[in-house]
């Protein structure tokens, strides 16, 4: 199957969008993401680009990834007058993101305020195919006059992230006759960084060339002459390492300039294709009958790949991506549990970095559990560089007034959602190898956290885990979240069974990780203990779960009453007043219902869904909410409100239906609408011999197709909709079952 959906347009700039455009437009290729500012730069604009890994102290959250220096100016002169959107007359405006090779192309007819016409093509692209390399392309078309036409292509250090500035200079200097490069290193952590650049210019006359060495800003100049209806073509190449990949960064930065130099601009663009070409090969998704919905999801997972690092297993994907100035670059469950399953699905090789991260942050997570009186490894709710925990424990609210931040403290469920996602790896791929060396680790220390978290209630003759935050951020200090209890008791039987096979196929390993984390006969019978008597708030007849103790106490509270409404609820009731209501930020219940699917019958999740759907504030709760929501309402047959969660998930970031798209991409809300078209519409269910499919589309789709590996092999998938112009229900239940898939 194939698409026409793969180009994001603007055709109209429009200053009050600037932000969300930024975020939007922003490209990238696993190593490092740039937000879509202009490179001749616009007031009040926020240029940054953000690398993997390279993260600085800063106030209150501890640690950010460091906006570093901005690879992006190049500005135009004609006859003197300096190009700029604020100045002289916008004749035409296009700007298109070629999702199918990442390459961001902006066309302009601009009228100087002298009167000289310019027809204009910006193109810039970060390659796929070496991480480390950066382009633009610059045509400037002489539409109506003669005279001087000048470049001015440079590195600008004088950047921050949102006042907060990170960098020292190094160095800086001239590279070559055209060439310039800024040597810098981060004030905390001492990260160093260095950018070198190349300008080439070609036209219809030879080029002169000069250096400016402003402090911190290193730029090559370029002059040349035209004539109205003459051509000429600029283009700026780009080189950035750190002090992470090389000893050396900026000999390494000069070194890879001359490679780039020897293949040439076109080459290079023409190697990023190829490898973008194979990067949809394996993981696009085709909707055929709603082009809407089509590209956004095309959108998404563009905005997953390029934050997804492929040569680094030090490094994870923030819950902004690399895409904006929100959350700080940190790392959040929404990695492990909403994108995580696309890569482990479509490119396992990716998958397994991310999980290599969480194993290499092991040592921050035992020294939280240490700290707080707990055995084993306790996963920080916010996570950088090392693993400690970067959850900023007070910020300021909009009076100014501090506010104290519990999650930080108390949300451990993330302990439990990295186990859980190393074990769906484990089991959708295959990888004996990563469970055996790395995984198995993971799952054994949080099972010891576990036990060492659960409390003995001898008055009830149970387990509790008390005092936490579940999924649902509106209500915290609440006693046995039904998610948190059940998540550690799956992570208590996930690791008994983990050792067993450890013991069975690979006994040295078993022996090391009972040496090194005291798994003792004592031990494993207290799990085994703690897992048959934890207490789990479920009602037996019914199927209904309380989320928390006391959940059911609370005021109930009717949606409607508060519509229409253009802020969450916490906003409207106050974060003290929304706690005394019977209202969820997002699924807690069906999220656990969601994740142990196999667990659970029909009847027990539609109980569950019919009880919190109408008291989950769906529209601006957390963006997490809607894909789980579509995927969900999709597998009990409710299509309208499945495609209308889709669709709300679909548009968070394009349309900025939160009025925060600005911070970055919705990471989460990307990962979530893939799961929502493969697990939910089109029912993909996997398990360790075979696969199955239960499509469920919307009647207006005519079919799906997406491809998936499963233990090795490649399985392409072409799912037509059966019911579509037959005026049958989408809620058809259309199994197959597929036994051994072959490529």
């Amino acid at each position: 199957m194939e698409s026409n959906n793969w180009h994001i347009h603007e055709t109209e700039f429009n200053p009050e969008h600037l932000h969300h455009k930024e975020t939007v437009f922003t490209i990238g290729n696993g190593y490092l993401g740039t937000r879509g500012t202009f490179e001749e730069a616009y007031p009040g604009d926020r240029p940054a680009t953000l690398v993997h890994g390279v993260f600085d102290d800063t106030p209150l959250v501890h640690t950010e990834l460091a906006n570093v220096p901005n690879w992006l100016p190049f500005f135009l002169f004609v006859n003197g007058e300096q190009f700029r959107s604020d100045r002289g007359v916008l004749l035409s405006y296009q700007r298109d993101l070629d999702l199918r090779t990442g390459a961001l192309t902006r066309t302009v007819r601009w009228r100087s305020p002298a009167g000289d016409t310019v027809k204009l093509t910006i193109e810039r692209f970060a390659s796929l195919d070496d991480p480390h390399l950066l382009g633009i392309r610059y045509r400037v078309t002489a539409l109506d006059f003669e005279g001087t036409v000048k470049f001015r292509a440079g590195l600008d250090g004088q950047v921050d992230n949102l006042g907060w500035t990170h960098w020292r200079l190094v160095d800086q200097g001239a590279f070559g006759r055209r060439g310039a490069y800024l040597h810098v290193r981060t004030r905390g952590s001492g990260i160093e960084l260095c950018e070198a650049c190349h300008l080439a210019v070609s036209g219809v006359g030879g080029a002169s060339y000069t250096h400016l060495d402003c402090k911190n800003a290193p730029t090559t100049v370029a002059r040349l002459s035209v004539s109205p209806g003459e051509q000429v073509t600029a283009e700026k190449l780009v080189v950035l390492i750190t002090g992470r990949e090389s000893d050396d960064p900026r000999q390494a930065a000069f070194r890879k300039v001359q490679e780039a130099l020897s293949r040439g601009y076109d080459d290079l663009r023409m190697a990023n294709d190829t490898a973008w070409a194979q990067e949809w090969e394996a993981c696009n998704v085709t909707i055929e009958g709603d082009d809407e919905v089509d590209l956004a999801l095309r959108y998404s997972l563009f905005q997953l790949l390029i934050a997804a690092p492929r040569r680094d297993e030090y490094v994870s994907i923030p819950a902004k991506s690399l895409s904006g100035f929100g959350y700080r670059g940190h790392v959040f469950w929404d990695t492990d549990i909403f994108v995580l399953p696309f890569f482990t699905y479509t490119r396992p090789e990716i998958a397994r970095n991310l999980l290599m991260y969480r194993y290499h942050t092991l040592p921050g997570a035992r020294r939280k559990a240490q700290e707080n009186g707990y055995e084993g490894a306790m996963f920080a709710w916010e996570s950088a560089d090392s693993g400690e925990e970067t959850t900023p424990r007070l910020v300021p609210g909009p009076d100014g007034e501090l506010i104290r931040i519990w999650t930080g403290d108390i949300q451990h469920h993330i302990s439990a959602d990295v186990a859980y996602a190393a074990v769906q790896y484990w089991r959708v791929t295959g990888d004996d190898e990563f469970m055996r060396d790395y995984g198995a680790e993971i799952v054994l220390d949080t099972a010891r956290f576990w036990g060492s978290r659960a409390e003995w209630n001898a008055a009830r003759g149970r387990y509790e885990i008390n005092d936490v935050i579940g999924p649902d951020e509106y209500h915290d200090h609440v006693d046995n979240n039904a998610f948190t209890n059940r998540m550690a008791r799956w992570n208590l039987e996930a690791a008994l069974e983990t050792l067993a096979w450890l013991r069975r196929e690979h006994p040295e390993k078993a022996a090391d990780l009972d040496a090194r984390l005291d798994l003792t006969q004592e031990r494993t019978t207290y799990w085994v203990d703690v897992i048959g008597y934890l207490y789990l708030p479920h009602d037996p007849e019914t199927g209904l779960m309380e989320q928390f103790d006391g959940f059911f106490d609370l005021e109930d509270a009717d949606l409607a009453e508060y519509e229409p409404r253009s802020q969450s609820m916490q906003v409207q009731l106050g974060v003290e007043g929304i706690q005394r209501h019977q209202i969820i930020k997002q699924p807690d219940v069906l999220m656990l219902l969601y994740l142990l699917r196999n667990e659970y019958d029909r009847e027990t999740l539609q109980v569950n869904w019919d009880y919190y759907i109408p008291r989950t504030d769906l529209t601006y709760g957390s963006s997490l909410g809607p894909s789980v929501h579509a995927l969900m309402a999709a597998r009990l047959g409710e299509p309208d409100l499945a495609y209308a969660q889709l669709l709300h998930a679909a548009q968070i970031d394009l349309k900025d239906l939160r009025g925060n798209t600005a911070e970055g991409i919705h990471a989460a809300t990307c990962g979530g609408l893939w799961q929502a078209v493969v697990f939910g519409f089109a029912g993909l269910q996997v398990s360790e011999e075979r696969y199955t499919v239960a499509p469920r589309l919307p009647l207006h789709w005519k079919r799906i197709g997406f491809s998936f590996r499963h233990r090795g092999e490649t399985v392409k998938l072409t799912l037509p909709n059966r019911d579509a112009g037959e005026g049958g229900d989408s809620g058809t239940d259309n199994r197959q079952t597929i036994d051994n898939p072959q490529d």
